[in-house]
């Protein structure tokens, strides 16, 4: 443990709690968390080299994903998070930003869209209730919804996943949507198709979260249905990404997590 301050040393400012909040949210950027037992975080800087998604099979459940490297930003253009970025804009290209498959998945054809990008109905798809696809759409019009992403798979033992990133205006209209609208604390706003009761995922570790993205995750209780899904919504600046896993007689928490958690840090 570090020494603690002298006596009568003034204690850390404010900007000082900021910068080292930043460094240590960068240093975490490269990690891959999971949880073992109930709640345990695996950070890069904590790994063996073969323990890196993509170098090696991990034990405990993790999947291997390709190595991840953000993506080019336009000359000029600051990060979604930076002090000049007020809007929280994006100025990646959005299908950029997809976290890739892992290793040995099947890729869903039917999120592949017309040139990356996924047609509303498509996504609207995954909520059961037709009156809550056609409440859910008018929202995100109104919003002024520029641009889906998204991508899906399924992984040897049949967990399907599916991330998709909606990209709207600015920050605040995401802010909105995702804290008051669509992820309040004890359930989704919209049942997903095939769910029964959904309830927050309590287990789910700070770890595989970031300061500057709003963060729910769901899970599906017993007795559930054919499947069991997990969900999560990420506000980070205009993009609202949303993560389903689902499997039949229960979708495992450790993939789930890091998913989310690696979605999360290609967003940062």
């Amino acid at each position: 443990m570090p020494d603690a301050p002298p006596p009568g040393a003034p204690a850390p400012s404010g900007k000082d709690r900021r910068v080292l909040r930043a460094v240590l949210r960068w240093t975490a950027a490269v990690a891959v968390f999971a949880v073992v037992g109930s709640a345990a975080a695996y950070g890069i800087t904590r790994m063996d080299r073969t323990d890196v998604p993509g170098l090696a099979t991990a034990s405990d459940g993790r999947w291997a994903y390709p190595t991840l490297t953000a993506a080019p930003l336009p000359a000029g253009s600051p990060g979604p998070f930076a002090e000049e970025n007020a809007a929280g804009a994006h100025y990646a290209d959005l299908r950029a930003l997809l976290l890739p498959a892992p290793e040995g998945a099947t890729a869903d054809r039917a999120l592949r869209g017309t040139d990356g990008w996924l047609a509303t109905e498509t996504f609207l798809a995954e909520y059961g209730a037709e009156a809550d696809r056609d409440e859910l759409r008018q929202k995100v019009v109104d919003a002024g919804l520029r641009h889906i992403a998204a991508r899906g798979w399924t992984t040897h033992d049949g967990t399907h996943t599916r991330i998709y990133l909606l990209q709207f205006g600015t920050a605040a209209v995401v802010d909105d949507l995702h804290t008051m609208q669509l992820a309040p604390y004890d359930r989704p706003a919209y049942a997903v198709r095939g769910t029964e009761t959904v309830e927050p995922d309590e287990d789910f570790p700070e770890a595989a979260e970031s300061d500057d993205v709003l963060t729910s995750v769901y899970t599906e209780s017993e007795p559930y249905g054919g499947e069991q899904v997990r969900e999560a919504y990420l506000g980070a600046g205009d993009v609202l990404a949303v993560v389903l896993q689902s499997r039949s007689g229960g979708a495992a928490a450790v993939p789930f997590q890091q998913t989310v958690a690696l979605q999360t840090r290609l967003l940062l």
